[in-house]
């Protein structure tokens, strides 16, 4: 009898070890300690640009260790924009002000709240090889389009860089076709040409790992169509009441232009899950990742 009851005791307590398990597991692990899980998801907006997964990852990460539930929507600029100012998207990390996000802004400015600015160094435009020889500035094309066999490959439909890109091929009489892509098609093509050494003409912008790949320069434009940028964290107006401590975190972010670009290859070059490297940059960044919440 004392032996069968040692034995049910031995039940009770393996079973009560196994809930108890059971119900870590169901938290997922995902909060750090001393954080509560929040009853709130937060829905980032993701461009096909490599320089929107590194802070995405990052701000991900940190929100899901202060009890967040996070997720990400891949669209075009214009799509996160839309879906900002519509509610069904609570943040974007990588918008480019004030020029060339401008015309989203003047949109949908009266949904959205500028939140935060990323870094400040957001070279962007035309792009040549360095062996083109003869080619200063967008001006000195004029004339010689035949060049680049009358093509400039550019990203998506409805990115700021192709609206602008579309207006300058206008508005400065250049025989040039804007051939519309992705992000990697647009590369894809850049590179076959480049390894012949052909003359290529397309658009580059910083941070990206092309001008660490290829020896590149960007070509100035007249007037306002392309100046340096700030990268911006936009978020639409209901976040800071619907999660007031994602909001502040956020209204602190900062990560430099040098860090995300160092992300960039180690994600495309090396192959490394986006984020283990968003991790490591966490680890290795302590300082600043206590700055942006605030401790």
């Amino acid at each position: 009898m004392k032996k069968l009851v040692k034995i049910s005791v031995f039940f009770l307590v393996l079973s009560a070890l196994l809930v108890g398990c059971g119900s870590n597991e169901n938290t997922g692990g995902e909060t750090t300690e001393g954080s509560e899980a929040k009853d709130v998801t937060i829905k980032f907006g993701v461009t096909p640009w490599t320089s929107t997964v590194p802070p995405t990852k990052v701000a991900k990460l940190l929100l899901e260790d202060m009890g967040y539930t996070v997720e990400e929507t891949n669209a075009d600029a214009g799509g996160v924009y839309t879906g900002l100012s519509q509610g069904d998207l609570d943040v974007f990390m990588d918008a480019w002000l004030p020029v060339m996000h401008a015309n989203y802004m003047e949109k949908y400015g009266d949904s959205l709240d500028d939140t935060a600015v990323s870094y400040m160094e957001g070279e962007l435009g035309w792009v040549i090889p360095t062996y083109v020889e003869g080619i200063e500035k967008v001006e000195d094309i004029k004339g010689k389009e035949d060049l680049f066999g009358g093509k400039i490959y550019g990203i998506e439909e409805g990115a700021g860089m192709t609206v602008t890109s579309r207006e300058m091929i206008e508005e400065l009489g250049l025989d040039l076709e804007f051939v519309a892509s992705s992000e990697g098609g647009m590369l894809a093509q850049a590179q076959r040409m480049m390894a012949n050494e052909e003359p290529v003409l397309f658009l580059g912008w910083r941070p990206h790992p092309m001008f660490a790949n290829y020896d590149l320069k960007v070509l100035p434009s007249p007037g306002e169509y392309f100046q340096t940028s700030e990268v911006h964290v936009v978020t639409n107006n209901e976040l800071q009441e619907k999660a007031p401590e994602a909001y502040e975190f956020l209204s602190n972010w900062k990560m430099s232009v040098s860090d995300i670009e160092d992300m960039i290859v180690k994600i495309e070059d090396d192959g490394v899950d986006a984020e283990e490297v968003a991790q490591e940059w966490i680890d290795n960044h302590q300082d600043e990742v206590n700055a942006m919440l605030g401790e």
